[in-house]
């Protein structure tokens, strides 16, 4: 059968214009991996200058009292004025009602500090949190038991989280 022109399809021009469009946007994909910086969700994870190094369950004389003491280990490279550092802390996923309005040992004492006894180390002595410093928490006795998950987040004021640490109790 013989076709007439006005019977012929446009096919062949549509496929073109796709194939093209289609190459375009594949340059442009690959453009923008190159020149881009990476917005993949490992860049969304907070790297942590903190490490929680230990819990202690026993007294000084060694007899087990739940004594709930946390050192906090500075294992990163910037210093941090610790008196601009908050710390929030979690019990097996539980956000602890304990305030730790600043890291800074001097400014701790006057502050309401409930759920947290005491604070001390090197790293709460000065103005600075120095690389390699510790800083212990003594919390309230039975805060922590062994086997608990200890999580740590600490914020640089009012609330730009700077490092978060879990360890096992």
């Amino acid at each position: 059968m013989l076709k007439l022109p006005d019977e012929q399809a446009n096919s062949h021009i549509i496929g073109e214009l796709l194939m093209v469009i289609i190459v375009i946007m594949l340059a442009a994909l690959v453009i923008l991996m190159f020149f881009l910086p990476d917005f993949s969700l490992h860049s969304l994870i907070v790297p942590s200058f903190i490490e929680i190094r230990a819990v202690y369950h026993l007294n000084e004389q060694g007899a087990m009292n739940l004594d709930s003491r946390v050192i906090l280990f500075h294992n990163g490279t910037e210093s941090y004025e610790n008196d601009n550092l908050k710390a929030v802390f979690y019990r097996n996923g539980e956000k602890l009602s304990c305030n730790v309005n600043t890291l800074n040992g001097h400014n701790f004492i006057p502050t309401h500090h409930s759920g947290v006894q005491t604070m001390g180390g090197t790293g709460c002595q000065g103005t600075l949190w120095t690389p390699h410093q510790k800083i212990a928490l003594d919390f309230t006795d039975g805060t922590f038991r062994p086997g608990d998950r200890v999580r740590v987040e600490v914020f640089r004021k009012p609330d730009t989280l700077l490092s978060g640490f879990s360890y096992t109790a």
